[in-house]
């Protein structure tokens, strides 16, 4: 035990009593040690939220690079602050016993302000700011940095009803406002209260050292809650909090929740499993959140510091959303509206013997003007492979499908039976398979089965891709936007050849699905 441990923490009177607890701990087991503090980024920048500096790990940033370069063989840190992957050489060593977990609301005079419309609560934490606001969305919360001394400072200098801190942070310190409410409603962040020990992995005796320090309930429950953050890819930029406990009865309980910055959204998830077989607990609990549209939260979560990068001209759904890929920032928005108009049952009622459906909005608008047993269609012509499972399930057989209507059209002139076609079609429909058809001497009767509107809106400049589903979103879109150098993502051969009349780039995708076009979005962004 010659060996002196040097241990790295950040500077502020926090910091070095959580370094100083472990320092004690070492030494204790016979062990010999220094502190060598180091001031991080996140101490010298107190001019923005941590959420707009950019990274996440903000205060561990200094000492990995400090160990990493050998100045010094372990780092304390708040087990909260720590980002849930490691630097590539850097490991866990330690975690000590979990302290008060909760956060507390320190306010200056009274609480009445809880109850009344009008409140100012201060908080550089996301988190906090969400929870508040979901509990109290009348009220305002500012942002307060700076160490937790400051912070009480700022407190007692400005004219706000309260400011919220972590309750260990208060306690390790000895700072005990008169005036303080412990938020027991609210969801904290992961591994609050808890203080990490990292160190180099090849180290195997500082490892070995500070393995006999580490508190294993508070390991496995710290472990739980980082989990299920690193399974929401949340960091300081997401408002997501967890807390994992263990009863008496050895069960283990995680609580997991997810909101958008302004509270207005808000999932939970709780589960619970026997000690030792809770590993997947976490993976549970945060699928659970993103089933419910979760991955829509974390989009509208991340856009306060990463604009959005595609857009798709057709509301998405949670699930859908669910399959781009991580890094990439997606909204969206219905830019055609439909309608769907009612047609005579004169018409429908009569036998017909070639019918052409392009899409499920005709088969919506048919079936609310008739029942299916009153249809008599002979022969049924349709684009798309989901149009074609609609049309099987409600009306009947399907006699030929092609993925766009101009193929659509050149089957028909070679193999239709007769000379005359029924086309149930949009208002905005284009001219591609009347034109193709009446040049070949077959008769087109088009009814207006649907009624499409333009509901354009303006599209951010951060836009780098847009997401096209027929040729009337492009129309949409060019109503209030201009291509610019933007990427156009089309789900057809239709819609792409309208596309390229306007935008330099265009691909389309290979399946005539919005889940092709997402898959194509995920294979070509970022790629020109």
């Amino acid at each position: 035990m010659s060996k002196v441990i040097r241990i790295g923490t950040r500077d502020s009177e926090l910091a070095l009593w959580q370094a100083n607890t472990v320092k004690n701990k070492l030494e204790a087991l016979g062990h010999k040690t220094t502190l060598v503090p180091v001031k991080s980024t996140g101490d010298l920048v107190l001019d923005k939220p941590l959420y707009e500096l950019g990274i996440t790990g903000i205060f561990t940033k200094t000492l990995d690079v400090a160990m990493l370069n050998g100045d010094i063989d372990i780092a304390v840190h708040s087990m909260k602050d720590v980002p849930t992957a490691l630097p590539k050489g850097i490991v866990q060593a330690a975690v000590l016993e979990r302290a008060n977990f909760l956060d507390i609301l320190a306010f200056k005079k009274n609480e009445e302000f809880m109850g009344e419309r009008d409140a100012i609560i201060a908080t550089g934490s996301l988190r906090r700011k969400a929870q508040w606001l979901n509990r109290y969305p009348t009220h305002t919360v500012v942002d307060l940095r700076g160490n937790i001394n400051s912070r009480y400072e700022k407190l007692e200098n400005n004219d706000w009803n309260g400011a919220i801190f972590a309750a260990a942070g208060l306690e390790r310190i000895g700072l005990e406002p008169e005036n303080t409410i412990g938020l027991t409603w609210m969801v904290p962040a992961p591994a609050q209260g808890a203080i990490m020990v990292v160190a180099k992995e090849d180290d195997e005796f500082i490892r070995e050292a500070c393995a006999e320090i580490n508190h294993e309930p508070t390991e496995i429950c710290t472990k739980l809650e980082r989990e299920f953050l690193r399974i929401l890819e949340g960091g300081c930029s997401a408002p997501i909090g967890a807390l994992a406990t263990i009863s008496k009865e050895n069960e283990v309980s995680l609580k997991g929740v997810l909101l958008t910055v302004d509270g207005k959204k808000k999932l939970e998830a709780e589960f619970t499993a026997p000690l030792g077989k809770h590993s997947y607990l976490a993976k549970d609990c945060a699928n659970s959140i993103l089933s419910r549209g979760g991955k829509l939260l974390m989009t509208y979560a991340t856009d306060i510091v990463e604009n959005t990068k595609i857009f798709s001209t057709r509301t998405l759904t949670p699930d859908q959303i669910n399959l781009f890929d991580q890094s990439i920032k997606v909204k969206s928005e219905d830019f055609i509206k439909i309608s769907p108009n009612r047609i005579s049952s004169l018409i429908l009622k009569k036998e017909i013997q070639n019918v052409i459906i392009t899409s499920q909005n005709t088969v919506e608008a048919i079936l609310k003007s008739v029942s299916p047993e009153e249809l008599k269609f002979k022969n049924i012509y349709c684009v798309g492979g989901k149009t074609k499972r609609m049309i099987k399930r409600y009306i009947g057989p399907v006699k030929h499908q092609e993925k766009d209507a101009k193929n659509l059209a050149k089957y028909l002139v070679e193999y239709m039976e007769g000379t005359e076609v029924t086309y149930f079609c949009s208002n905005l429909r284009l001219d591609h398979l009347p034109t193709v058809l009446a040049e070949n001497n077959i008769k087109v009767r088009e009814i207006e089965a649907y009624t499409t509107k333009h509901a354009p809106t303006e599209v951010e400049d951060s836009v780098e891709g847009i997401m096209f589903y027929s040729p009337s979103t492009i129309t949409s879109y060019l109503l209030k936007n201009s291509p610019d150098n933007r990427v156009a993502y089309c789900i057809g051969d239709t819609t792409a050849e309208e596309a390229r009349k306007h935008f330099k780039t265009v691909y389309v995708a290979k399946i005539p699905t919005v889940e092709s076009v997402i898959d194509l979005v995920n294979q070509t962004y970022g790629k020109d």
